[in-house]
């Protein structure tokens, strides 16, 4: 694919199954057919939220919620299970699948397993979603001896399905908290581990997020940080010595080896990687979140990998806080199922953008609005100089409660109409940042998108407050749909 090029919604459509395909899916396996056909799946009437107590003061194990979102419910906006974990600490952060639209036309398959890397304890849990959808119970427990000792790799991160019907799991460093960018792989019926999916003697320095496109023969990596430097808070002192991560890693699919690195830059700190779903398409967009940029990846005409910057979120010049500059801190990237628009969050500037990405190499700011954040008036952080914004924006309330923290996490319904918002990054991130997530805990937003003209709405109506836990305040992470959504499946 040439760099200027990206395949339209009609060319998706080619592959798209009519509407009776996408009703009876669950005979053919797990899933959608194609990106189109996942646009007419059913509402989302739940979300699992991962909740952490590690760093609030709290002894209490992280857990998994069970968050009604059916504006029909009497539940709604409630949490209606709590799944806790067995051990203390362990820091739940992504989930993914045991299946999903990567085994479609399996019907062997079944979405029926939700996997829970611990970020910290490195303990990996299986969750059992297919006996009573509304009320997950623990299945398996993978040990972190047996992440350490069978792979040499720790801090596990992102959980995809493969079309082999295994599981694999990215990694941030090795036992001892050095950075290593490998990947774990789970025998996707008995969830044991099998051992390393990478091989060859080359390993990036540092991992965290991946995409895979078969396609393309292709897996294309990220690095957040090296997990002993990050791991207790973010030290200034740490930039310019590459402790961050500066690159995307591109692997041969075929044959687990890494291939290739391509730089963007010192202390970006690349988190999360999104391929364009339309598995034709050869390319793609990632987030860095120091550098506040996201750049376009794409294959190039000789076969290798390049990426160019496409949007900067210009830094603040502040008093009151931690440096003088101020990075948006673009913490999550997705993007909508028919390949149009691109969201992302900035956790400190406090907005959530939707960019117009028609043409993939010039994306166009459609929508923005402010839930929280750093610079909000009446604050500590005094704005000195502001490329973007006149003055600095006002607190966000919600339903009389002052949201504490700024938009982190988000996914959006497979018809791209609500676009969901939790507030927490990591616990030991969000002490340092937002003391008041730790006392207050975090909460869960819904934004009205519209998908016309662009413009995104905050949903008055809607909000999951978890500082009203049984157990205390808590940490609410990434949001994840029972039947799939356009962050856990990838359609190859």
């Amino acid at each position: 694919m040439q760099a200027g090029s990206s395949p339209s919604a009609a060319q998706q459509q080619v592959r798209s199954s009519p509407a009776s395909s996408t009703e009876k899916c669950g005979a053919c396996g797990p899933g959608f057919a194609s990106p189109l056909d996942a646009m007419k799946g059913p509402r989302e009437e739940i979300v699992y939220v991962p909740c952490i107590y590690r760093n609030t003061g709290r002894k209490k194990p992280d857990f998994l919620a069970t968050v009604d979102v059916n504006p029909k419910s009497l539940h709604y906006c409630q949490v209606i299970h709590r799944l806790p974990m067995p051990n203390l600490g362990d820091e739940l952060h992504h989930s993914g699948w045991n299946a999903c639209s990567s085994c479609f036309g399996d019907a062997t398959k079944k979405r029926n397993r939700l996997i829970l890397p611990s970020f910290i304890s490195s303990r990996i849990y299986v969750v059992d979603v297919g006996t009573d959808l509304r009320a997950p119970r623990l299945f398996k427990v993978v040990n972190s001896e047996d992440v350490f000792w069978k792979c040499n790799l720790g801090y596990p991160h992102t959980s995809h399905c493969l079309g082999s019907g295994e599981i694999m799991i990215s990694t941030l460093g090795d036992p001892a908290g050095n950075g290593k960018g490998g990947f774990i792989l789970l025998d996707g019926e008995t969830f044991e581990i099998k051992g390393n999916w990478e091989k060859g003697d080359k390993i990036p320095p540092m991992g965290y997020d991946f995409w895979y496109q078969p396609r393309h023969n292709v897996l294309i990596s990220t690095e957040w940080g090296i997990p002993k430097c990050l791991g207790y808070g973010f030290d200034p002192n740490d930039l310019k010595k590459g402790r961050y991560g500066r690159r995307i890693n591109v692997w041969d699919w075929t044959s687990h080896t890494y291939v290739q690195a391509i730089d963007v830059g010192e202390d970006a700190a690349p988190l999360e990687i999104r391929f364009l779903h339309n598995p034709a398409a050869a390319e793609g967009y990632v987030g860095c979140t120091i550098s506040s940029a996201i750049h376009r990846f794409y294959k190039t005409e000789q076969g290798d990998w390049a990426a160019e910057k496409v949007i900067q979120v210009p830094s603040k010049k502040v008093e009151g806080w931690l440096l003088p500059d101020m990075p948006g801190f673009i913490t999550d990237i997705l993007i909508s199922l028919d390949d149009r628009f691109l969201y992302f969050s900035n956790w400190l500037h406090g907005d959530i953008r939707q960019y117009d990405i028609s043409d993939t190499r010039k994306p166009k700011l459609v929508g923005q609005v402010f839930v929280g954040g750093s610079i909000t008036k009446g604050g500590p952080v005094t704005v000195c100089r502001d490329e973007e914004l006149q003055s600095q924006p006002d607190p966000f309330f919600i339903k009389g409660k002052k949201v504490p923290g700024g938009p982190q996490m988000i996914q959006l319904s497979l018809d791209g109409k609500r676009l969901y918002v939790t507030t927490s990054l990591y616990s030991a991130w969000d002490r340092q940042f937002y003391p008041d997530l730790i006392k207050d805990g975090s909460v869960m937003l819904q934004l009205d998108v519209d998908t016309e003209q662009g413009g995104l709405t905050v949903n008055e109506s809607f909000l999951v407050d978890f500082g009203k836990e049984p157990d205390g305040p808590c940490l609410a992470h990434e949001i994840r749909y029972p039947g799939g959504d356009c962050t856990s499946d990838i359609w190859v």
